[in-house]
């Protein structure tokens, strides 16, 4: 296979043959965009494209997964994990463009460039009630709201895919390319006639955001030079600008938290990053917002407005890539348009040498070591059978330097964002706007064909693992023998409940969990991984928990851990409200069948993150 692990691809695309069809010719301009890998499930509609893949010679590359949603997910997450520069979704018509969108909503939402090519009924049968006809164009007139056209002539395929995957880097988002089945076998027309209706586009990538104006920089340094407070929240727009982030926040003496997106902007093994912020982030977190006189936010939209400063209490600057994102969480005092690290070092300049404060970022420290500590207390508590965060906490303290991490929603992405310190070198993502259950066995995925010479690591849960997870470890199965490095290790958190939604049902609406919507089979996970000729292992009692990781992350193949959790942890939030320990109070006295375990947990978990504070 001629792609590159990291992204890169020739320079020049290989020449179409004389006889090259239209298919042909979409491969080869997306080619010329950097597109090398096609993620998706074959189908009738899509014929002419595998048949235009196959004829490239390996030169480009189609990753079979099991569902189309796989595909929108995994090509999201090929960018996310430096794959290459865009994702792509290529599957059949009707049942298979309706599957990919789950995914493709969260490369939209989560801000990431992806092409969708969609297969369609041939342009002669359209309108007549073919088999798999659906209004396309109707369909993924949101998803694809910034470019989506369909193709009905040979010579719109230049113009088209250009102007695709051009819009898809500028505005970081989903386009898509309707294509019905008989113009992709049609002649292609590599050359547009050079006349009244016809287009000759560059395909050249246009150029990114760089330095916002001085003046404004130079306001933004006046605004945050003033504060004795300083916070600063990092989302993934500081990905690739991770030394100027920590050089600012030296400079100005700042605690710095992390959207969920941007873990790897920063070294969680730095007192002063206080970790993850809302509901499922650090309390140090939650006091670095509540006692800060400045703010800067750069790459990051978090939307728990609850999570950022009273109104009025700090005055803050955003640093953003995109114009439109600015000054939406928060009223912000100054607004800078720019890339990330270009801008912060612009703002260095402003800054100056002068000394930073000390005493906050002190506090800070101390209040971030205290929570750490805590943290490690209650992943050490005893559980029925066992903790599920003390896998995690284990899982950090032996994380290899290059791994890779995808991480499920749920009680997963709770003991992440609590336990697993990111540093630089590795590379660690989730759906982390659409919060979609189903995202971290694609992303795994992803992120092994991106860099099949990296250890992986995936996060997930019982209820993730029961959606897709199952099933895609036949794609593990199916491609892991061509991975230089074997190490995929997959976590599941088998505690036959829904956890997350339970404890939403319980603090939110004060009722108990509901059995009948919120219990799953208990499944042996590690088995099925077996039976593939993956490697299972079980885990049922803590004392097994250190030396699962040693085997896993030393095999010679890919892992599959079952591990049998007590489903009755308890996530308390960063702040726990008198409302939600009422409705939680309120849940157990209308008799929720995990009351005995609520109460076994609850209390030395509460008693334990009481102390915390008073230390």
């Amino acid at each position: 296979m001629s792609v590159d692990g990291d992204g890169r691809v020739p320079a020049d695309p290989w020449p179409l043959p004389k006889d090259a069809k239209v298919a042909d010719h979409l491969v080869q301009r997306l080619a010329c965009w950097g597109v090398r890998r096609y993620f998706g499930y074959p189908g009738d509609a899509i014929n002419g494209m595998t048949s235009a893949l196959q004829r490239t010679n390996e030169r480009a590359q189609f990753v079979q997964v099991r569902h189309e949603e796989t595909a929108g997910f995994a090509a999201s997450a090929h960018v996310k994990y430096g794959g290459g520069p865009l994702g792509c979704v290529l599957v059949t018509s009707g049942p298979g463009a309706i599957h990919a969108l789950n995914g493709l909503y969260d490369a939209k939402l989560d801000h990431q460039p992806v092409v969708a090519l969609v297969g369609h009924t041939a342009l002669t049968a359209e309108g007549g009630g073919y088999y798999q006809e659906v209004d396309l164009l109707a369909l993924y007139k949101d998803v694809a709201a910034a470019f989506l056209a369909q193709l009905d002539h040979p010579a719109q395929v230049r113009h088209l895919v250009d102007r695709a995957c051009r819009t898809a880097l500028a505005r970081r988002t989903v386009t898509a390319l309707v294509l019905p089945l008989d113009v992709q076998d049609e002649p292609a027309v590599p050359e547009p006639p050079y006349a009244h209706g016809y287009y000759h586009t560059s395909s050249v990538p246009s150029s990114g955001p760089t330095v916002p104006p001085e003046a404004e920089v130079r306001r933004a340094a006046d605004v945050l030079r003033g504060g004795e407070r300083v916070a600063m929240l990092v989302g993934q727009g500081a990905l690739g600008a991770e030394n100027e982030v920590r050089e600012v926040a030296h400079r100005l003496g700042a605690g710095v938290a992390t959207a969920l997106l941007g873990f790897p902007a920063v070294d969680h093994r730095e007192p002063w990053v206080t970790g993850a912020i809302g509901l499922l982030g650090t309390r140090p977190s939650w006091q670095l917002m509540q006692g800060c006189d400045r703010l800067l936010i750069v790459g990051s939209n978090m939307p728990y407005s609850e999570f950022y400063p009273p109104p009025g209490q700090a005055r803050a600057v955003q640093v953003d890539r995109d114009g439109t994102q600015l000054g939406l969480r928060y009223p912000t005092e100054v607004n800078l348009t720019g890339d990330a690290a270009a801008t912060l070092r612009a703002l260095l300049r402003e800054l100056g040498p002068g000394p930073a404060p000390t005493g906050w970022r002190e506090t800070i420290s101390a209040e971030t070591r205290a929570w750490r500590r805590t943290q490690r207390d209650l992943a050490e508590q005893p559980a029925d059978p066992v903790n599920p965060q003390l896998l995690f906490a284990a899982l950090n303290d032996r994380l290899p330097d290059d791994v890779m991490i995808s991480v499920d929603c749920g009680t997963t992405t709770a003991w992440y964002a609590r336990h697993i310190q990111v540093r630089p070198g590795m590379l660690a993502s989730l759906s982390g706007t659409l919060l979609s259950m189903g995202g971290a066995m694609p992303y795994a995925l992803a992120a092994k064909f991106a860099h099949p010479d990296r250890p992986l690591v995936a996060l997930i849960g019982d209820g993730a693992m029961q959606m897709n997870g199952v099933n895609e470890l036949i794609t593990v199965a199916k491609y892991w023998g061509s991975w230089s490095d074997p190490r995929f290790v997959v976590l599941v958190l088998n505690n036959r409940d829904l956890a997350f939604v339970s404890w939403e049902q319980r603090s939110t609406e004060g009722t108990p969990m509901f059995p009948d919507s919120q219990e799953l089979p208990d499944i042996g996970y590690h088995r099925w991984a077996e039976v593939l000729g993956l490697a299972g292992e079980l885990v049922d009692a803590p004392e097994q928990i250190p030396g699962v990781w040693e085997r896993a992350l030393t095999g010679d193949r890919p892992v599959v851990i079952n591990a049998l959790v007590d489903p009755a942890e308890l996530m308390l939030p960063p702040h726990f409200t008198l409302e939600q320990a009422r409705n939680t109070a309120g849940a157990l006295l209308r008799g929720d069948t995990d009351w005995a375990g609520i109460i076994r947990r609850g209390l030395p978990a509460t008693l334990t993150a009481y102390r915390s504070r008073r230390r």
